[in-house]
């Protein structure tokens, strides 16, 4: 399989894993109509498939067996071939002889060798609670699951783990199962059969998803009870947020930073901020980061493409900034507040400048969010 292909590809395998939206710059030369990323479990359906509707120019349809990135000549969708399973933990797979993973259930994962690249899935409800364990220790001590934050991992049907970002459905993906059951994930509520078109494949998601606007209710409905799954997230609002920090993690260690510290969880760079109230970057996935280690200090801006090494009283300003939400929220928390080191709107403006002239804005440009101080 082509270099560019191959790459295209591991894009589309992440979208369909996750649930994430390809952007129109990553689906590079199919940024047309059709789903984003489709997995056969069965070739039988191919034909069926490419006449209803959902291929098309954006389309990348994975298929077992041997197809090397031919695009279909009707609906101009790509077809990449596979061998083993994308849908069964404790196997592996191939994509295009090119792209190589496991895939595991998250409940024996912590027990598991990472021998490569790692999906890991959650299968039921006792993999369901074992994700949530982690995250509670996560937010109340700032422990991270050493497998979940590795590089190597990639957690699946993230909508229906707590995620926050849109998009999530079958115009990004589509699972087809042995039977020709089609779903969003192979853990998904039904949308319908092979063939059906497209419009009643969206009309059943839109039912399914009930008004969430993630869609949370699907990706996992065949193995989570709804009423188990929804209660559980209503009452971890930051549960996105700690899936982006994973992210975080994962790629500082790709950067070599091992073992950091990331602030709101556990603990603060600044400890006195631990004991605000209703902290402006609490749960919400696409405030910035800060997370450090013993020798630097690293802020990541929404995105999660640019990371800025600062020293540490910058540092300190900038979590005090993200903490009360405003310069002038930290003016009054700082003014009441003898622990804190002196701090004035010169020094508040010269950190907010500082991500402002690099195109990294580290708050809202309208934030005049005050929190309960």
């Amino acid at each position: 399989m082509r270099e560019a292909l191959v790459s295209r590809a591991g894009r589309h395998l992440r979208s369909w894993v996750t649930g994430s939206p390809l952007t129109r710059r990553a689906e590079g030369t199919g940024t047309g109509t059709g789903t984003g990323s489709i997995v056969l479990e069965d070739a039988g359906h191919l034909a069926t498939l490419l006449g209803s509707g959902v291929v098309g120019p954006r389309s990348i349809v994975l298929v077992p067996g041997e197809h090397n990135g031919e695009a279909h000549l009707d609906t101009g969708g790509t077809v990449v071939g596979y061998e083993g399973s994308l849908s069964e933990p404790g196997g592996d797979a191939a994509v295009g002889g090119a792209i190589f993973l496991q895939i595991q259930d998250y409940g024996t994962s912590p027990y598991m060798s990472l021998l490569g690249t790692t999906l890991i899935r959650v299968a039921g409800q006792s993999d369901f609670e074992a994700f949530l364990a982690d995250a509670d220790q996560a937010r109340a001590e700032g422990t991270f699951a050493a497998f979940a934050a590795s590089p190597a991992v990639q957690l699946a049907d993230l909508a229906g783990l707590g995620g926050a970002e849109p998009g999530d459905g079958p115009d990004t993906r589509l699972h087809v199962g042995h039977d020709g059951r089609i779903s969003v994930s192979p853990q998904g509520l039904r949308l319908g059969s092979v063939g059906d078109p497209p419009a009643a494949l969206r009309a059943e998601w839109e039912r399914l998803a009930a008004g969430d606007p993630q869609g949370g209710p699907v990706p996992l409905g065949a193995v989570m009870p709804e009423e188990v799954r929804a209660p559980a997230v209503g009452e971890r609002p930051w549960l996105g947020r700690y899936l982006a920090a994973l992210e975080l993690l994962r790629g500082l260690q790709t950067s070599g930073v091992t073992q950091p510290r990331v602030s709101g969880f556990g603990r603060r760079l600044v400890p006195a901020l631990g004991e605000v109230e209703a902290p402006w970057d609490a749960n919400d996935p696409g405030a910035p980061f800060l997370a450090w280690t013993s020798e630097a200090v690293y802020v990541q801006t929404p995105g999660r493409d640019r990371t800025f090494r600062l020293g540490r009283r910058a540092a300190e300003v900038a979590e005090m900034l993200l903490v009360h939400g405003s310069a002038d929220a930290v003016l009054e928390r700082v003014g009441r507040d003898v622990r804190s080191a002196p701090v004035d709107r010169a020094l508040l403006d010269r950190v907010l400048t500082f991500f402002g002239d690099r195109g990294a804005p580290l708050l809202p440009a309208t934030s005049s969010a005050k929190v309960a101080v």
